[in-house]
């Protein structure tokens, strides 16, 4: 049976401790000055089983305003919330607070506890009656009701029965989702260590496990599980949602603070700017720039850029691991005002261009909740599967298993608009030409010039066109050029066709070719291959064709034979002693050292000779 955890919500005095107190027998107020002001200031924890067996852990909010923040790190990870109205007192202000929040966080999954009904007559329908007004049209509006006295006991067996019910209706992740535990506490107990408390929100964590602790220091630190608590009970493994101590090695509980998340390496982006969709509380234009943004356990100061009423860029002043359909809440934190927003984007285009916020706003508004993949790839040109899995976006199967949705193309592991693919195409057959037209004995357009040529900005008179990604691997690379019908060979690319030879080049290969039919091994010097009219370049495109064998010239140059010159001199090598040395080879092929050296080299090379000694070599059998 999953474990679950259930946050406290209400107006300050509403009785929220003194009900988890009852439930649990464990007194969540942790710190002295609660006990002496009678106030809940941070949160508290404490964890019991119900009638079912199931173990539940309580996360205490302070209901006070000046303590918002600490409330609403503790609602934000929890799924399910107890939310507490006074019998004697009715709804109040931070009640209004307390709902605004649950709002913003989504939370659909609860109890509304009517509480102190000892100290009314009515047994509590009053404040029930005004409770359900105030909730309707909330994501409490239905739920069920419990009138309880943490005094005299009376209802506490059927709240506890009743969110018995409500947790077995609600849906656990997946045990294999990557980890993401927000922690709200860090501490070091002697002959242990750091200790980080938090909710487990997604995912399992095991001893030994390699953990990143993503937090306000930049650069996750990596850490390793030494071992697991819930509910002071020893784990070997526990599974979300579920409350967690995590006794950490790699870190210290000093470079520990709430609002850090404990995560999967690698499988989070860490992301300092947000596109956002407003999903409660007032317009996002009517919120001021500078504001703080809740998230989990975390609370980051932020600036924001409204697009219109309900989408908006939020700047970061820390990065956090957030994905796409994460809810946030906004706070003014100037007034009590904060507006719910889920994240449409966690990694949102930049904007330069006059008018990209409104054609963001657009994009924006018709984006559904999730993302959507034609249009992220769309924008992006090329995306690899798994990332966009990082950020969350949700990728629908075809029948079999194939993500293929309507103008996306799916290549080893990568997903390619059509637009984008066919731009590229494009561009990339247009600089080729441009390069052989300029240069006929250019040996191509490398990768590296193909790949600034497709990351250049489309121009603004042309249809936009995505720039290629910096980690568009080269076998795709390879495949685009083809695709756009050009010849690749040695990382170059080329127009089929323009690797015939220019006539005057063509006629001097001709008569070097003739010459060396008739003595193999004469290899002519530098300056007979400059009468003819032969220099490196030319070389090279006749040697890319199959006309000549270029080696390197122990002095520096260049030695040219024809291609069957290796061949040829395997017949004579082979009817030497064996072994033999250069010297014989040089005897053997009628020709000088300056051929015999590279050529023995290239032999070895190919393996068909090998050294015996420095001075000496074979014919290898074969």
């Amino acid at each position: 049976m999953t474990p679950a955890v259930v946050a406290t919500a209400g107006h300050v005095d509403h009785g929220k401790s003194s009900l988890v107190r009852a439930l649990t027998g464990i007194e969540p107020d942790r710190l002295a000055e609660e006990h002496r002001r009678g106030l809940t200031i941070d949160l508290g924890f404490a964890w019991t089983a119900l009638p079912s067996g199931r173990s539940v852990a309580f996360v205490d909010v302070p209901g006070h305003q000046r303590f918002i923040g600490n409330m609403l790190a503790g609602l934000g990870p929890a799924p399910v919330v107890l939310f507490v109205v006074a019998a004697d007192e009715g709804w109040q202000a931070q009640s209004t607070d307390h709902l605004d929040a649950v709002r913003a966080l989504g939370i659909a999954d609860g109890l509304l506890v009517i509480s102190k009904v000892d100290r009314v007559d009515d047994g509590g329908a009053a404040a029930l009656a005004q409770a359900r007004g105030e909730l309707a049209g909330s994501p409490l509006a239905d739920v069920e009701a419990v009138a309880v006295s943490a005094v005299t006991g009376a209802g506490l067996d059927e709240l506890l029965r009743e969110l018995d019910t409500v947790l077995a209706g609600t849906k656990a992740p997946p045990p294999d989702a990557r980890v993401r535990l927000w922690v709200d506490r860090a501490f070091s107990l002697r002959g242990t260590g750091t200790v980080v408390t938090g909710t487990l929100t997604d995912g399992t964590v095991r001893t030994d496990d390699q953990l990143w602790l993503s937090g306000a220091g930049g650069r996750p630190q990596r850490v390793t599980v030494r071992s697991l608590q819930s509910g002071q009970q020893r784990f070997a493994e526990l599974t979300g949602v579920r409350r967690a101590a995590v006794n950490l090695r790699g870190t210290s509980a000093d470079h520990v603070t709430r609002g850090d998340a404990l995560v999967t390496p690698g499988a989070w982006p860490s992301t300092g700017q947000l596109d956002v969709r407003r999903s409660s509380g007032p317009q996002l234009t009517d919120l001021p720039e500078q504001l703080v943004v809740h998230v989990g356990t975390a609370a980051v100061p932020a600036r924001m850029r409204p697009f219109d009423d309900q989408h908006a860029r939020v700047r970061l002043d820390r990065s956090l691991p957030l994905v796409v359909s994460d809810r946030v809440v906004l706070r003014d934190p100037g007034t009590r005002r904060i507006a719910g927003a889920v994240v449409l984007d966690a990694d949102p285009p930049a904007l330069h261009r006059r008018g990209a916020g409104q054609r963001r706003s657009i994009a924006l508004s018709g984006m559904p909740i999730g993302g959507d993949v034609g249009t992220e790839v769309a924008r992006r040109g090329a995306v690899p599967v798994a990332a966009l899995r990082r950020l969350g976006i949700h990728l629908p199967q075809r029948p079999d298993g194939v993500p293929l949705p309507d103008g996306v193309l799916q290549r080893n592991g990568w997903l390619l608009h059509v637009d984008a693919h066919a731009g590229w195409q494009r561009r990339l057959r247009t600089a080729v030409t441009g390069l052989i037209e300029r240069d006929p004995l250019s040996p191509g357009l490398s990768r590296a010039a193909a790949r600034r040529v497709l990351a250049e900005p489309s121009a603004p008179s042309g249809p936009p066109i995505a720039a290629l990604p910096a980690d568009f691997p080269d076998v795709l690379l390879d495949q685009l050029a083809t695709d756009a019908g050009l010849s690749s060979s040695d990382g170059r690319f080329r127009l089929p066709g323009t690797d015939a030879l220019p006539p005057e080049v063509d006629a001097a290969v001709a008569v070097l070719r003739q010459r060396l039919s008739t003595t193999p091994f004469a290899a002519p010097d530098a300056d007979e291959l400059a009468g003819l009219g032969l220099g490196s370049r030319e070389l090279a495109v006749a040697e890319r064709l199959g006309r000549v064998l270029r080696l390197p010239d122990p002095s520096g140059g260049v030695v040219v034979l024809l291609p069957t010159a290796p061949a040829l001199a395997m017949r004579e090598l082979a009817g030497l002693p064996q072994p033999f040395t250069a010297a014989q080879a040089r005897t053997a092929l009628h020709t000088s050292r300056r051929v015999t050296i590279p050529l023995l080299e290239h032999l070895d090379q190919r393996g068909w000779t090998r050294r015996v000694t420095d001075n000496l070599r074979e014919v290898r059998a074969r």
